[in-house]
């Protein structure tokens, strides 16, 4: 089997964490054809984000007294592992810092957050009734690779090995480039199947941030929400 996102041992979810749910949701379904809407089967009524019917990502409401005034705008992602304490036991000790211990997110699966050395933060999920992310491979629109850019990429590569107890073969660790922001933070990377053509379907909107960026020799647009959620658009590879 190839491995791909969504597998044990590479990223399985994305949170978009935004105070600005209907505009964060109507950003992004202009921008990258996602659709957002209420999980009426789930309990928590939380929203997800789908494209195709697939399922790719949720969204939480910053304004929620659960998060701490104050939290900014960002994404959570969510490295799938066989074993969370024994993953969470080996990233501390490659030089992580725990934010929040492993627990037990009802009966979906079981999570901790983690800062890597380089800065990044991640969460790890130990799935029971919840694996992820759902959709085909090389669907234009969803989820592609990973990409940590920081200052020491080999560094950052090497720690995360070390943690999962093998290479992430769907992840990309680069130095930063232009303007990208100075602390080290994952970032997504959607395959399209014509990155021109979302690039002037951006600009015929005109209100869709975007800019143009070389990542080793790939064009690539990073497209910015007014919070600063952030995506890297590639052309898919086949």
């Amino acid at each position: 089997m190839t491995t791909r996102l969504g597998s044990v041992n590479e990223f399985c979810w994305m949170d978009l964490k935004t105070r600005d749910l209907p505009g964060t949701a109507a950003f992004f379904a202009k921008a990258l054809g996602w659709r957002f809407a209420v999980d009426e089967e789930d309990w928590r009524r939380a929203t997800k984000i789908t494209l195709d019917g697939h399922l790719i990502g949720g969204v939480s409401d910053l304004a929620h007294p659960v998060y701490p005034p104050g939290t900014p705008a960002h994404i959570a992602y969510y490295l799938a592992v066989d074993d969370i304490e024994r993953r969470t036991e080996a990233a501390t000790a490659n030089g992580a810092r725990v934010v929040v211990p492993p627990f037990d997110a009802g009966d979906q699966g079981r999570m901790a957050t983690l800062i890597d050395p380089a800065g990044a933060a991640f969460s790890l999920w130990q799935a029971h009734q919840f694996t992820g992310w759902r959709f085909p491979p090389h669907l234009a629109g969803t989820p592609h690779r990973m990409v940590l850019a920081c200052e020491r990429p080999d560094e950052a590569r090497h720690f995360y090995r070390e943690t999962m107890g093998t290479p992430l073969a769907c992840a990309d660790f680069v130095a930063p480039r232009g303007d990208l922001t100075a602390t080290p933070q994952w970032e997504l990377a959607i395959g399209v199947d014509d990155l021109d053509r979302v690039v002037t379907h951006l600009r015929e909107h005109d209100r869709t941030p975007a800019t143009w960026q070389d990542e080793t020799g790939r064009r690539v647009v990073r497209l910015t929400s007014t919070e600063g959620l952030a995506f890297r658009i590639r052309r898919l590879e086949q």
